[in-house]
């Protein structure tokens, strides 16, 4: 039985689907999870509070964060040096950044796609928040993102089974999304890379409301902006979806009980192992 171990530091809305995605219908036999989640908080204190998932005793440790290169996920990255452990999360996008994780042995997985939200009270709250990430997750998963993130947890996990240390270090890209979807119509696939694109963009937008702008009326209106290029991706991504939906050729690929990955793109076929 495989031990995954999952540390949530703050929120992105792949955090959401993560775990879920590696056991869709919860009936694989192959597998254990514990999930360790400090909700909003991503301070130091939470980072080393982290330390109670390794008596459990994780074959993988994923660690999903915004923005990996602050305090709270470096602190929980130092307790699990030595254990197999992939980051996923918005940023660094910078190089050197990347190659420091990787030179430190970590994997990663950085969506810039998976953005910044308008966290600022003069625009943000309960009900922004939870629209604004259903509307992440929507594009996320109908383009391709959480795929990504899902088969490379589990080609991670197939190969610590093999006695293989082999973790990804993915810098996402709207095509390398789009990609892993397989989208026959190439309007489909259009409308995909194109919502990941306005997602990246919605990122920007937001890093001006929250760090850059000090009036309220500019503040509000940025962080607005933001939320409504989100949902427009959202709609977008939608219409991608339908268009697979209308030629019958969706590409679905479930897990099987053991853990492996199966396939069907026609709704009223089985699904057969890869």
């Amino acid at each position: 039985m495989f031990k995954i171990g999952f540390v949530k530091l703050g929120n992105i809305a792949t955090s959401l689907a993560a775990d879920l995605a590696l056991d869709e219908i919860a009936e694989r036999t192959d597998i254990e999870f514990k999930v360790i989640s400090f909700g909003p908080k991503m301070t130091k204190k939470e980072g080393e509070a982290s330390a109670e998932l390794k008596a459990w005793g994780p074959q993988l440790v994923v660690i999903s964060s915004p923005n990996a290169a602050t305090a709270g996920p470096t602190a929980a990255r130092e307790i699990f040096k030595g254990t197999p452990t992939i980051v996923i999360s918005d940023g660094p996008t910078k190089k050197e950044a990347r190659d420091q994780l990787a030179a430190e042995g970590f994997g990663f997985i950085i969506l810039p796609m998976d953005p910044l939200i308008g966290a600022k009270r003069e625009f943000l709250d309960p009900v922004e928040m939870a629209l604004f990430n259903s509307d992440a997750l929507k594009v996320l998963a109908a383009c391709g993102a959480v795929r990504l993130v899902q088969e490379e947890l589990d080609q991670a996990m197939a190969a610590i089974a093999r006695g293989e240390a082999k973790l990804p270090t993915i810098l996402a890209t709207p095509d390398k999304c789009a990609e892993r979807m397989s989208f026959q119509n190439p309007y489909a696939r259009a409308k995909a890379v194109g919502a990941l694109h306005m997602a990246q963009t919605v990122a920007s937008i937001d890093a001006a409301a929250c760090f850059r702008l000090k009036e309220l009326e500019q503040i509000a209106l940025a962080a607005a902006a933001g939320h409504e290029v989100m949902r427009a991706a959202a709609r977008l991504a939608d219409e991608s979806r339908e268009l697979e939906k209308a030629g019958d050729t969706v590409s679905r690929k479930p897990h099987a009980r053991s853990g492996e990955l199966m396939k069907k793109s026609r709704l009223l076929e089985r699904p057969e192992k890869i």
